[in-house]
Parts: C-alpha cells; sequence; structure tokens
C-alpha cells in the first residue's frame, strides 16, 4: 500500500466494504482484495498456531488443546481400556503420550489447512467482513475439518498401535481392533478440533491488535 488510511478512514471503508454487493467488494485495496485481506489474516493465523502446536508439549501445555483420553465403555474391550485410564497415573501417562503423537501429527495438517485458505472465495471474505473473532477460523474449519482429520488418522491408527501404548494393548485387542479404531477416530477428531480452536485464537488475537503485525493490510481491514 501506498498510504497508510486513517482510522475513521479505515472504519469507513470497512463498513462500505461489508454493505457492498459481491461485485463490489472486488475492488482492490491498493494491490489487494479483500479476498487477498482475508487470506494473509487466516495464513497468519494458521502460521501462528501451527508454530505454537509443534513445540514440544504443544498440545498438552495448553488447555485449549489438550488431547484427552477418550471413555470408550459399551463392549468389554472397552470397559477393560476405561478401568485402565480410571487410574490416575495411567491416564496422566497415556494424555502426555496422546499429545506427544499431536505434536508430530500436526505437521501432517499443516499443508491441509495451507491449501484450504487458498481455496477461500469471495463470499467467505465478504462473510468474515460481518464475522466475529474468529469468523475466519470457523469458514476454513467447516472446508477443511474433515481432510485434516482424514490426513492425521492413518498416523494416529499406528501410534496407538506402538511401543509407547502397550499398556493398552491387552485391553484394546481384547475386542479384537474395534477399539483401537474407536480410540484412533476420537484422538484424529480431537487433534482436528485442537488445530482450529488453536488458529481461531490467533485469528482473534490479530482482530485484537491487527497493528502489531504491522501489515498494512490486515490494519486497514481490522482496524
Amino acid at each position: 500500500m501506498e498510504q497508510i488510511f486513517g482510522l475513521s478512514d479505515r472504519r469507513s471503508l470497512i463498513a462500505a466494504l461489508a454493505l457492498l454487493p459481491l461485485a463490489a467488494c472486488a475492488t482492490p485495496m491498493g494491490r489487494y482484495t479483500v479476498e487477498d485481506a482475508v487470506r494473509r489474516l487466516l495464513q497468519l493465523s494458521s502460521e501462528r498456531a501451527f508454530a505454537r502446536l509443534t513445540e514440544p508439549g504443544g498440545f498438552y501445555d495448553d488447555q485449549l488443546t489438550r488431547i484427552v483420553p477418550p471413555d470408550l465403555s459399551g463392549g468389554k474391550g472397552g470397559a477393560v481400556l476405561s478401568a485402565l485410564l480410571r487410574t490416575n497415573a495411567v491416564r496422566n501417562q497415556v494424555a502426555r503420550s496422546l499429545n506427544d503423537v499431536a505434536v508430530d501429527l500436526a505437521d501432517n495438517a499443516t499443508p491441509i489447512v495451507m491449501e484450504a485458505v487458498q481455496r477461500m472465495t469471495l463470499a467467505d471474505a465478504v462473510s468474515v467482513l460481518r464475522g466475529g473473532p474468529t469468523a475466519a477460523t470457523d469458514l476454513l474449519a467447516r472446508e477443511a475439518r474433515g481432510s485434516v482429520v482424514e490426513a492425521v488418522l492413518p498416523g494416529a491408527s499406528r501410534a496407538l498401535r506402538s511401543d509407547m501404548f502397550e499398556m493398552l494393548s491387552a485391553a484394546l485387542s481384547v475386542s479384537g481392533g474395534r477399539d483401537y479404531a474407536a480410540l484412533a477416530d476420537n484422538v484424529s477428531g480431537q487433534i482436528g478440533d485442537a488445530i482450529f480452536r488453536a488458529i481461531g485464537r490467533e485469528e482473534a488475537e490479530i482482530r485484537r491488535d491487527p497493528g502489531a503485525t504491522r501489515d498494512p493490510i490486515l490494519m486497514t481491514l481490522l482496524h
């Protein structure tokens, strides 16, 4: 951008854009469209979220993203597993192991999320202008959560059958693999949800203080 607008100009621009028809919203802001700005918001939010999540303890050390051992009840194997996980020492150890798995698997989700960001449409951009603090992330989650869960599921399944979870092998094998599948599905779903909660938190923070990004497009869009 050649020029940074004043505060009142920024607000007037955003208010006007939110009311314009779709065709008018395609008008660029300098070299950038509103859609470009929304992609920048989502890309930066995602980059920050994955940077945190892929650090050691990135899932476990944060209540917002911590993966918890599921309660699998119903079948014989599930009952045995549930009994094991009611023991605090076992449950804590399993929880830490699950969160270590989540850190490793987050890398598999990164390209899927970034590709989904690039597929954002003009209608998405208009919705974000009218939405709340996580409006962009909510749209992104609807677009990409299923693909993220699908991408991390094979790794979660392999990890649960590894030595890391040897303590659960006997309980899980009682059901002939049914509880392995249920546990992998649950963990994969938790990982997917945690990723988008983390992205949403970053989006909300960027919206709260766009000036901290030093990005003139985001500053213009979000002030």
